[in-house]
Protein backbone atom coordinates (compact mmCIF):
# COMPACT_ATOMS: atom_id res chain seq x y z
CA UNK A 1 0.00 0.00 0.00
CA UNK A 2 1.27 3.25 -1.03
CA UNK A 3 0.78 6.17 1.43
CA UNK A 4 1.83 10.23 1.31
CA UNK A 5 2.22 12.52 4.07
CA UNK A 6 1.21 15.97 3.91
CA UNK A 7 3.38 18.66 5.52
CA UNK A 8 4.77 22.02 5.79
CA UNK A 9 8.62 23.17 6.62
CA UNK A 10 8.69 23.49 10.34
CA UNK A 11 7.21 19.88 10.49
CA UNK A 12 9.19 18.34 7.81
CA UNK A 13 12.06 17.18 9.62
CA UNK A 14 9.96 15.95 12.55
CA UNK A 15 7.82 14.02 10.02
CA UNK A 16 10.79 12.41 8.13
CA UNK A 17 12.17 11.11 10.83
CA UNK A 18 8.66 9.62 12.53
CA UNK A 19 7.41 7.99 9.14
CA UNK A 20 11.27 6.59 7.91
CA UNK A 21 10.56 4.18 4.91
CA UNK A 22 7.09 3.43 5.88
CA UNK A 23 5.44 6.31 3.46
CA UNK A 24 6.52 9.04 1.18
CA UNK A 25 6.32 12.76 2.37
CA UNK A 26 5.09 15.74 0.50
CA UNK A 27 6.16 19.22 2.13
CA UNK A 28 3.95 22.51 0.64
CA UNK A 29 5.35 25.65 0.55
CA UNK A 30 4.43 26.77 3.78
CA UNK A 31 5.41 27.38 7.44
CA UNK A 32 2.92 25.55 9.87
CA UNK A 33 1.34 22.11 8.27
CA UNK A 34 -2.31 22.66 10.59
CA UNK A 35 -3.12 25.24 7.61
CA UNK A 36 -3.03 23.33 4.98
CA UNK A 37 -6.24 23.86 3.28
CA UNK A 38 -7.74 21.30 0.15
CA UNK A 39 -6.25 23.33 -2.32
CA UNK A 40 -3.47 24.26 -0.97
CA UNK A 41 -2.74 20.72 -0.90
CA UNK A 42 -4.15 19.84 -4.72
CA UNK A 43 -1.96 22.54 -5.84
CA UNK A 44 0.92 21.18 -4.52
CA UNK A 45 0.22 17.78 -5.26
CA UNK A 46 -0.20 19.15 -9.13
CA UNK A 47 3.12 21.37 -8.96
CA UNK A 48 5.00 18.22 -7.77
CA UNK A 49 4.08 15.97 -10.68
CA UNK A 50 3.77 12.90 -8.63
CA UNK A 51 3.93 10.22 -11.30
CA UNK A 52 2.91 7.51 -8.30
CA UNK A 53 -0.66 6.82 -7.34
CA UNK A 54 -1.35 7.22 -3.57
CA UNK A 55 -4.08 4.78 -1.54
CA UNK A 56 -3.76 6.74 1.65
CA UNK A 57 -3.13 10.28 1.92
CA UNK A 58 -2.53 11.76 5.57
CA UNK A 59 -3.06 15.10 6.80
CA UNK A 60 -1.77 16.72 9.64
CA UNK A 61 -4.52 15.90 12.54
CA UNK A 62 -5.61 19.41 13.12
CA UNK A 63 -6.40 20.64 9.54
CA UNK A 64 -10.21 21.92 9.67
CA UNK A 65 -10.74 21.78 6.30
CA UNK A 66 -13.46 18.69 4.02
CA UNK A 67 -10.93 16.84 1.84
CA UNK A 68 -13.48 14.58 0.25
CA UNK A 69 -13.65 16.28 -3.18
CA UNK A 70 -9.48 16.35 -3.55
CA UNK A 71 -10.29 12.39 -2.18
CA UNK A 72 -12.52 12.46 -5.36
CA UNK A 73 -10.43 13.78 -7.93
CA UNK A 74 -7.07 12.17 -6.58
CA UNK A 75 -8.55 8.56 -6.15
CA UNK A 76 -7.33 8.34 -2.67
CA UNK A 77 -8.35 8.08 0.36
CA UNK A 78 -7.53 11.34 2.66
CA UNK A 79 -7.69 11.23 6.70
CA UNK A 80 -6.58 12.88 9.10
CA UNK A 81 -3.12 11.78 10.68
CA UNK A 82 -2.13 12.64 14.32
CA UNK A 83 -2.21 15.84 15.73
CA UNK A 84 1.73 15.54 16.47
CA UNK A 85 4.26 14.58 14.45
CA UNK A 86 6.44 12.58 16.04
CA UNK A 87 3.07 9.90 16.44
CA UNK A 88 3.21 9.22 12.58
CA UNK A 89 5.57 6.22 12.77
CA UNK A 90 3.28 4.61 15.33
CA UNK A 91 0.19 5.33 13.63
CA UNK A 92 1.58 4.22 10.44
CA UNK A 93 1.86 0.87 12.09
CA UNK A 94 -1.85 0.23 12.11
CA UNK A 95 -2.62 0.81 8.12
CA UNK A 96 -4.74 -1.88 7.12
CA UNK A 97 -5.93 -2.76 10.50
CA UNK A 98 -7.87 0.45 11.14
CA UNK A 99 -10.55 2.17 9.50
CA UNK A 100 -9.00 5.91 9.30
CA UNK A 101 -11.13 8.96 9.83
CA UNK A 102 -11.69 12.31 8.36
CA UNK A 103 -13.21 13.95 11.39
CA UNK A 104 -11.45 12.43 14.28
CA UNK A 105 -7.06 12.72 14.48
CA UNK A 106 -5.36 9.42 13.96
CA UNK A 107 -4.11 9.43 17.56
CA UNK A 108 -7.40 10.23 19.16
CA UNK A 109 -8.66 7.05 17.26
CA UNK A 110 -6.19 4.56 18.01
CA UNK A 111 -6.60 5.85 21.76
CA UNK A 112 -10.01 4.82 21.52
CA UNK A 113 -9.25 1.58 19.54
CA UNK A 114 -6.94 0.03 21.09
CA UNK A 115 -8.47 1.05 24.70
CA UNK A 116 -11.56 -0.97 22.89
CA UNK A 117 -9.89 -3.87 22.03
CA UNK A 118 -7.92 -3.80 25.94
CA UNK A 119 -11.23 -4.09 27.67
CA UNK A 120 -12.80 -6.59 25.34
CA UNK A 121 -9.85 -8.79 26.03
CA UNK A 122 -10.15 -8.14 30.06
CA UNK A 123 -14.27 -9.17 29.40
CA UNK A 124 -13.07 -12.26 27.71
CA UNK A 125 -10.23 -13.37 30.18
CA UNK A 126 -12.85 -12.72 32.91
CA UNK A 127 -15.62 -14.87 31.35
CA UNK A 128 -13.28 -17.51 30.76
CA UNK A 129 -11.60 -17.97 34.07
CA UNK A 130 -12.58 -20.90 36.50
CA UNK A 131 -12.62 -18.43 39.84
CA UNK A 132 -12.18 -19.83 43.76
CA UNK A 133 -15.20 -18.67 44.85
CA UNK A 134 -18.43 -16.01 43.52
CA UNK A 135 -20.50 -13.67 45.31
CA UNK A 136 -23.56 -13.21 44.00
CA UNK A 137 -21.86 -13.22 40.52
CA UNK A 138 -19.01 -11.54 40.85
CA UNK A 139 -15.48 -13.78 40.37
CA UNK A 140 -12.69 -14.00 42.64
CA UNK A 141 -9.53 -15.63 42.35
CA UNK A 142 -9.18 -18.25 39.59
CA UNK A 143 -7.49 -15.94 37.34
CA UNK A 144 -10.24 -13.11 37.68
CA UNK A 145 -9.61 -9.87 37.61
CA UNK A 146 -8.81 -8.48 41.10
CA UNK A 147 -12.36 -6.63 42.40
CA UNK A 148 -12.63 -3.40 44.15
CA UNK A 149 -14.72 -3.35 47.17
CA UNK A 150 -15.11 -0.15 47.97
CA UNK A 151 -15.96 0.94 51.65
CA UNK A 152 -18.69 4.00 52.41
CA UNK A 153 -17.28 5.05 56.25
CA UNK A 154 -19.94 5.15 58.85
CA UNK A 155 -22.87 4.13 56.51
CA UNK A 156 -24.98 3.65 59.25
CA UNK A 157 -24.99 6.99 60.13
CA UNK A 158 -25.75 8.54 57.07
CA UNK A 159 -29.40 9.49 55.67
CA UNK A 160 -31.27 7.61 53.27
CA UNK A 161 -30.74 9.74 50.54
CA UNK A 162 -27.14 10.22 51.16
CA UNK A 163 -26.34 7.22 51.10
CA UNK A 164 -27.95 6.19 48.58
CA UNK A 165 -26.20 9.26 46.28
CA UNK A 166 -22.58 7.68 48.03
CA UNK A 167 -23.68 4.08 46.73
CA UNK A 168 -24.39 5.56 43.34
CA UNK A 169 -21.26 7.29 43.08
CA UNK A 170 -18.90 4.63 44.09
CA UNK A 171 -20.75 2.26 41.30
CA UNK A 172 -20.73 4.86 38.63
CA UNK A 173 -16.49 5.05 39.44
CA UNK A 174 -16.36 1.17 38.74
CA UNK A 175 -17.12 -0.45 42.39
CA UNK A 176 -17.43 -4.31 42.47
CA UNK A 177 -18.77 -4.49 45.40
CA UNK A 178 -20.06 -2.24 48.36
CA UNK A 179 -18.77 -2.21 52.15
CA UNK A 180 -20.61 -0.41 54.70
CA UNK A 181 -18.96 0.74 57.37
CA UNK A 182 -20.69 0.69 60.63
CA UNK A 183 -19.94 3.71 63.18
CA UNK A 184 -18.82 2.44 66.50
CA UNK A 185 -22.77 4.15 68.05
CA UNK A 186 -24.60 2.28 65.45
CA UNK A 187 -27.64 0.10 66.06
CA UNK A 188 -29.10 -2.86 64.52
CA UNK A 189 -31.38 -1.20 63.04
CA UNK A 190 -29.10 1.21 61.61
CA UNK A 191 -27.13 -1.42 59.93
CA UNK A 192 -30.40 -3.06 58.35
CA UNK A 193 -31.42 -0.09 57.24
CA UNK A 194 -28.26 0.55 55.71
CA UNK A 195 -28.06 -2.97 53.94
CA UNK A 196 -31.54 -2.49 52.21
CA UNK A 197 -30.86 1.05 51.31
CA UNK A 198 -28.22 -0.51 49.49
CA UNK A 199 -30.04 -2.99 48.12
CA UNK A 200 -32.56 -0.90 46.47
CA UNK A 201 -29.71 1.19 44.60
CA UNK A 202 -27.48 -1.70 43.36
CA UNK A 203 -27.32 -5.01 42.84
CA UNK A 204 -24.09 -5.68 43.45
CA UNK A 205 -22.76 -7.72 46.50
CA UNK A 206 -22.89 -5.72 49.79
CA UNK A 207 -20.65 -6.54 52.75
CA UNK A 208 -20.87 -5.12 56.55
CA UNK A 209 -17.45 -3.92 58.28
CA UNK A 210 -17.81 -4.02 61.98
CA UNK A 211 -16.62 -5.78 64.87
CA UNK A 212 -19.69 -6.16 66.63
CA UNK A 213 -21.70 -9.38 67.08
CA UNK A 214 -25.00 -7.75 67.58
CA UNK A 215 -24.30 -5.83 64.37
CA UNK A 216 -22.95 -8.64 62.66
CA UNK A 217 -25.93 -10.89 63.67
CA UNK A 218 -28.60 -8.27 62.05
CA UNK A 219 -26.47 -8.04 59.11
CA UNK A 220 -26.50 -12.19 58.43
CA UNK A 221 -30.04 -11.86 59.67
CA UNK A 222 -30.67 -9.18 56.81
CA UNK A 223 -28.94 -11.01 54.05
CA UNK A 224 -25.97 -9.16 53.52
CA UNK A 225 -23.45 -10.70 51.00
CA UNK A 226 -20.18 -10.93 52.82
CA UNK A 227 -19.39 -10.25 56.10
CA UNK A 228 -15.65 -7.94 57.44
CA UNK A 229 -14.33 -8.98 59.74
CA UNK A 230 -14.01 -12.87 61.52
CA UNK A 231 -10.82 -13.75 64.10
CA UNK A 232 -11.22 -15.49 67.74
CA UNK A 233 -12.95 -12.71 69.21
CA UNK A 234 -16.01 -13.51 67.58
CA UNK A 235 -15.84 -16.71 65.47
CA UNK A 236 -17.56 -18.74 67.93
CA UNK A 237 -20.52 -16.73 67.85
CA UNK A 238 -20.88 -15.22 64.76
CA UNK A 239 -19.17 -18.56 62.79
CA UNK A 240 -22.14 -20.31 62.72
CA UNK A 241 -24.35 -17.66 62.00
CA UNK A 242 -22.54 -17.03 58.78
CA UNK A 243 -22.05 -21.01 58.25
CA UNK A 244 -25.73 -21.83 57.99
CA UNK A 245 -26.69 -18.61 56.08
CA UNK A 246 -23.78 -20.03 53.57
CA UNK A 247 -22.37 -16.12 54.08
CA UNK A 248 -18.49 -15.34 52.94
CA UNK A 249 -16.40 -14.11 55.47
CA UNK A 250 -13.16 -12.38 55.93
CA UNK A 251 -11.02 -13.80 58.20
CA UNK A 252 -8.21 -11.70 59.75
CA UNK A 253 -5.17 -12.62 62.29
CA UNK A 254 -6.32 -11.87 66.18
CA UNK A 255 -4.18 -8.54 67.18
CA UNK A 256 -0.61 -9.16 67.13
CA UNK A 257 -0.74 -12.62 66.45
CA UNK A 258 0.58 -12.26 62.39
CA UNK A 259 0.61 -15.43 59.73
CA UNK A 260 0.00 -18.22 62.35
CA UNK A 261 -2.97 -16.15 63.86
CA UNK A 262 -4.50 -15.99 60.90
CA UNK A 263 -3.79 -19.88 59.61
CA UNK A 264 -5.20 -20.91 62.87
CA UNK A 265 -8.83 -18.24 62.64
CA UNK A 266 -9.37 -20.10 59.31
CA UNK A 267 -8.89 -23.63 60.57
CA UNK A 268 -11.76 -22.87 63.10
CA UNK A 269 -13.67 -21.15 60.62
CA UNK A 270 -13.74 -24.39 58.41
CA UNK A 271 -14.35 -26.56 61.75
CA UNK A 272 -17.66 -24.05 62.23
CA UNK A 273 -18.96 -25.17 58.57
CA UNK A 274 -18.13 -21.76 56.69
CA UNK A 275 -17.44 -23.02 53.23
CA UNK A 276 -16.75 -19.35 51.61
CA UNK A 277 -13.82 -18.04 53.65
CA UNK A 278 -11.45 -14.66 52.28
CA UNK A 279 -8.28 -14.13 54.13
CA UNK A 280 -6.66 -11.01 55.00
CA UNK A 281 -3.36 -10.97 56.23
CA UNK A 282 -3.87 -7.32 56.88
CA UNK A 283 -1.43 -5.03 55.05
CA UNK A 284 0.09 -2.18 57.44
CA UNK A 285 0.75 1.11 56.11
CA UNK A 286 3.89 2.83 55.26
CA UNK A 287 6.12 3.42 58.16
CA UNK A 288 4.27 0.65 60.33
CA UNK A 289 5.67 -2.60 58.90
CA UNK A 290 4.25 -2.47 55.34
CA UNK A 291 7.39 -4.80 53.99
CA UNK A 292 6.60 -7.50 56.69
CA UNK A 293 2.96 -7.40 55.77
CA UNK A 294 3.95 -7.75 52.50
CA UNK A 295 5.95 -10.64 53.21
CA UNK A 296 3.23 -12.31 55.35
CA UNK A 297 0.63 -12.26 52.13
CA UNK A 298 3.40 -13.59 50.53
CA UNK A 299 3.97 -16.47 52.65
CA UNK A 300 0.29 -16.95 53.12
CA UNK A 301 -0.27 -17.21 49.25
CA UNK A 302 2.10 -19.97 49.35
CA UNK A 303 0.56 -21.71 51.96
CA UNK A 304 -2.86 -21.51 51.29
CA UNK A 305 -3.10 -20.50 47.68
CA UNK A 306 -6.58 -21.76 47.09
CA UNK A 307 -7.96 -19.25 49.80
CA UNK A 308 -8.79 -15.69 47.83
CA UNK A 309 -6.98 -12.84 49.71
CA UNK A 310 -8.19 -9.55 50.71
CA UNK A 311 -5.87 -6.61 50.21
CA UNK A 312 -6.22 -3.57 51.69
CA UNK A 313 -4.87 -0.86 49.42
CA UNK A 314 -6.56 2.09 51.50
CA UNK A 315 -4.72 1.42 54.18
CA UNK A 316 -1.69 2.43 52.53
CA UNK A 317 -3.34 5.38 50.08
CA UNK A 318 -5.01 7.27 53.10
CA UNK A 319 -2.11 7.61 54.95
CA UNK A 320 0.25 8.74 52.35
CA UNK A 321 0.78 12.30 51.03
CA UNK A 322 1.31 11.82 47.28
CA UNK A 323 -1.08 11.44 44.32
CA UNK A 324 -2.85 8.08 44.53
CA UNK A 325 -2.36 6.93 40.88
CA UNK A 326 0.92 5.67 40.98
CA UNK A 327 0.45 4.20 44.77
CA UNK A 328 -2.78 2.71 43.59
CA UNK A 329 -0.98 1.12 40.10
CA UNK A 330 1.98 -0.17 42.54
CA UNK A 331 -0.20 -1.46 45.32
CA UNK A 332 -2.10 -3.11 42.37
CA UNK A 333 0.86 -4.61 41.02
CA UNK A 334 2.08 -6.18 44.39
CA UNK A 335 -1.41 -7.48 45.25
CA UNK A 336 -1.57 -9.48 42.07
CA UNK A 337 2.09 -11.22 43.06
CA UNK A 338 0.66 -12.14 46.87
CA UNK A 339 -2.61 -13.55 45.12
CA UNK A 340 -5.27 -11.15 46.36
CA UNK A 341 -8.65 -11.27 44.74
CA UNK A 342 -10.26 -8.43 46.32
CA UNK A 343 -8.63 -4.78 46.23
CA UNK A 344 -10.27 -2.66 49.36
CA UNK A 345 -10.54 1.22 49.65
CA UNK A 346 -12.62 3.37 51.22
CA UNK A 347 -12.00 6.98 49.17
CA UNK A 348 -12.13 8.63 52.69
CA UNK A 349 -9.91 11.68 52.23
CA UNK A 350 -9.85 14.32 49.75
CA UNK A 351 -6.48 12.80 48.02
CA UNK A 352 -7.48 9.49 47.46
CA UNK A 353 -10.69 10.69 45.81
CA UNK A 354 -10.77 8.59 42.69
CA UNK A 355 -9.35 5.50 44.27
CA UNK A 356 -11.59 3.20 43.33
CA UNK A 357 -11.70 3.95 39.81
CA UNK A 358 -7.84 4.01 39.66
CA UNK A 359 -7.65 0.10 41.12
CA UNK A 360 -10.46 -0.82 38.63
CA UNK A 361 -8.09 0.27 36.12
CA UNK A 362 -5.00 -0.51 37.52
CA UNK A 363 -6.89 -4.32 37.95
CA UNK A 364 -7.24 -4.25 34.04
CA UNK A 365 -3.85 -3.40 33.35
CA UNK A 366 -2.42 -6.38 35.57
CA UNK A 367 -4.52 -8.92 33.95
CA UNK A 368 -3.68 -7.92 30.61
CA UNK A 369 -0.16 -8.08 31.47
CA UNK A 370 -0.55 -11.45 33.28
CA UNK A 371 -2.47 -12.95 30.25
CA UNK A 372 0.65 -11.55 27.87
CA UNK A 373 3.57 -11.91 30.70
CA UNK A 374 4.85 -8.81 30.50
CA UNK A 375 5.27 -5.33 32.35
CA UNK A 376 2.04 -3.20 32.57
CA UNK A 377 2.59 -1.02 29.68
CA UNK A 378 1.37 -0.25 25.89
CA UNK A 379 -1.59 -2.09 26.95
CA UNK A 380 -4.29 0.62 25.34
CA UNK A 381 -4.93 1.30 28.55
CA UNK A 382 -3.29 3.44 31.38
CA UNK A 383 -2.81 5.66 34.30
CA UNK A 384 -1.05 8.33 33.10
CA UNK A 385 -2.73 11.37 33.87
CA UNK A 386 -0.56 13.98 35.13
CA UNK A 387 2.30 13.58 33.52
CA UNK A 388 3.06 12.23 29.89
CA UNK A 389 4.37 9.23 27.95
CA UNK A 390 5.92 10.99 25.51
CA UNK A 391 6.84 14.42 25.87
CA UNK A 392 5.91 16.72 22.22
CA UNK A 393 8.52 18.88 20.38
CA UNK A 394 9.52 22.15 22.33
CA UNK A 395 9.49 25.44 20.94
CA UNK A 396 12.77 27.32 20.21
CA UNK A 397 13.06 30.71 20.56
CA UNK A 398 14.02 32.32 17.40
CA UNK A 399 16.39 35.90 17.07
CA UNK A 400 14.38 39.24 17.81
CA UNK A 401 11.67 38.04 20.45
CA UNK A 402 10.20 40.60 22.63
CA UNK A 403 9.71 39.76 26.13
CA UNK A 404 6.47 39.57 28.26
CA UNK A 405 5.27 42.14 30.43
CA UNK A 406 2.07 42.12 32.37
CA UNK A 407 0.20 45.28 32.33
CA UNK A 408 0.53 47.40 35.68
CA UNK A 409 -2.75 48.31 35.91
CA UNK A 410 -6.24 46.13 35.32
CA UNK A 411 -9.26 48.29 33.78
CA UNK A 412 -12.83 47.14 34.83
CA UNK A 413 -14.74 45.98 31.73
CA UNK A 414 -18.00 48.28 30.81
CA UNK A 415 -20.06 45.37 30.04
CA UNK A 416 -19.66 44.27 34.06
CA UNK A 417 -17.64 41.77 35.87
CA UNK A 418 -17.83 37.86 36.15
CA UNK A 419 -18.07 35.37 38.95
CA UNK A 420 -16.38 31.56 38.33
CA UNK A 421 -17.05 28.93 39.79
CA UNK A 422 -17.74 24.93 39.58
CA UNK A 423 -20.25 22.41 40.77
CA UNK A 424 -18.37 19.32 41.02
CA UNK A 425 -21.18 16.47 40.71
CA UNK A 426 -24.52 18.33 39.42
CA UNK A 427 -27.80 16.47 40.70
CA UNK A 428 -29.27 16.88 37.18
CA UNK A 429 -26.61 15.61 34.52
CA UNK A 430 -23.89 13.59 37.52
CA UNK A 431 -21.41 15.83 35.31
CA UNK A 432 -18.97 18.77 36.78
CA UNK A 433 -20.24 22.13 35.54
CA UNK A 434 -18.19 25.53 35.09
CA UNK A 435 -20.61 28.60 36.39
CA UNK A 436 -20.18 32.09 35.57
CA UNK A 437 -22.03 34.76 37.21
CA UNK A 438 -22.73 37.89 35.66
CA UNK A 439 -25.30 40.56 37.42
CA UNK A 440 -27.66 40.07 34.74
CA UNK A 441 -27.25 36.37 33.79
CA UNK A 442 -25.82 32.99 34.93
CA UNK A 443 -23.75 30.72 32.44
CA UNK A 444 -23.60 27.42 33.12
CA UNK A 445 -21.14 24.97 30.43
CA UNK A 446 -19.17 21.33 31.19
CA UNK A 447 -16.08 23.49 29.28
CA UNK A 448 -14.14 26.78 29.49
CA UNK A 449 -14.94 27.00 25.75
CA UNK A 450 -18.31 26.60 25.55
CA UNK A 451 -18.77 29.18 28.52
CA UNK A 452 -16.59 32.05 26.95
CA UNK A 453 -17.96 31.27 23.58
CA UNK A 454 -21.32 31.62 24.98
CA UNK A 455 -20.18 35.41 27.33
CA UNK A 456 -19.12 36.78 24.34
CA UNK A 457 -22.03 35.76 22.58
CA UNK A 458 -24.51 37.55 25.33
CA UNK A 459 -21.96 40.68 24.90
CA UNK A 460 -20.69 40.27 28.44
CA UNK A 461 -16.89 40.89 27.79
CA UNK A 462 -16.53 44.16 25.75
CA UNK A 463 -12.71 44.40 25.97
CA UNK A 464 -10.03 41.99 24.88
CA UNK A 465 -8.14 42.61 28.94
CA UNK A 466 -11.04 41.17 30.01
CA UNK A 467 -11.44 37.95 27.71
CA UNK A 468 -8.40 36.66 27.88
CA UNK A 469 -8.46 36.91 31.51
CA UNK A 470 -11.59 35.03 31.30
CA UNK A 471 -10.24 32.57 29.19
CA UNK A 472 -7.14 31.80 31.66
CA UNK A 473 -9.56 31.20 34.47
CA UNK A 474 -12.21 29.15 33.16
CA UNK A 475 -9.83 26.94 31.65
CA UNK A 476 -8.16 26.51 35.36
CA UNK A 477 -11.70 25.67 36.39
CA UNK A 478 -12.10 22.71 33.73
CA UNK A 479 -8.66 21.62 34.50
CA UNK A 480 -9.84 21.52 38.64
CA UNK A 481 -13.18 19.99 37.35
CA UNK A 482 -10.94 17.03 35.40
CA UNK A 483 -8.84 16.09 37.84
CA UNK A 484 -11.38 16.70 41.06
CA UNK A 485 -9.65 19.14 42.37
CA UNK A 486 -11.37 22.41 44.15
CA UNK A 487 -11.20 26.00 41.97
CA UNK A 488 -11.02 29.57 43.64
CA UNK A 489 -10.89 32.47 41.01
CA UNK A 490 -7.50 34.11 41.01
CA UNK A 491 -5.64 31.92 43.10
CA UNK A 492 -2.53 29.93 41.97
CA UNK A 493 -3.90 26.11 40.40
Amino acid sequence: MDILIATAKFAEDTVKKAVGSKAHTIVLDMDIAAFITPRRLLEALRSKQLQKHYDIIFVPGLVSGDFSRVAEELGSKIYLGPKHAYDLGYVLDFVGEVEFSTKVPACELLADFRKKIALEKVEQLEASCDPLMCIKDIKLGGGSRMKILAEIVDATGMETAALEKRILTFVDRGADMIDLGASLNATPEDVERAIRTARKVTALPISIDTLDNVLLTRAIGTGVDLVLSLNSSNLDEIGPLAARAGVPVVIIPDSYGGLDSLVENIKKAKELGIRKIIADPVLEPIGHGIAGSIVRYHEFHKLLPKIPVFFGAGNVTELLDADSHGANATLCGIAAEVGASILFTPEYSTKTQGSIRELKVASQMIMLALERQSSPKDLGIDLIELKEKRRRTDAVIPSGFKEAKEHRMWKVDPAGSVRIGIVPDDKITGEGLILAEHETSVIVGANAKAVLDTLIDMQLVSTLEHAGYLGRELKKAEIALKFSRSYAQDDEF
